[in-house]
């Protein structure tokens, strides 16, 4: 993380080992929102929840693109990123 990235993809892993990823500003309010059930509707009831990867963008355009990356990925996909 560098000073003026300021735009975050992340991936949570879920209390039933799937993967959720995400965009933020602030990866630690946003795990702690997913994690007190005002996250997003798919971590409801998967909680808790574990951050295990993140990646920071000086741009927004440029996170969410990254985050349609992520998600396009199969499932061992996400678990190479992670390791």
């Amino acid at each position: 993380m560098t000073e003026g990235d300021d735009h975050f993809v992340y991936l949570l892993r879920c209390a039933d080992d799937t993967l959720y990823t995400g965009y933020t500003t602030d990866p630690q309010r946003r795990v702690a929102e997913h994690d007190a059930g005002e996250g997003a509707k798919y971590t409801r009831g998967r909680t808790p929840v574990e951050l295990v990867h993140v990646e920071s963008f000086a741009e927004k355009s440029a996170a969410m693109s990254r985050e349609y990356e992520i998600k396009q990925l199969s499932r061992a996909g996400k678990e190479r990123l992670i390791d």
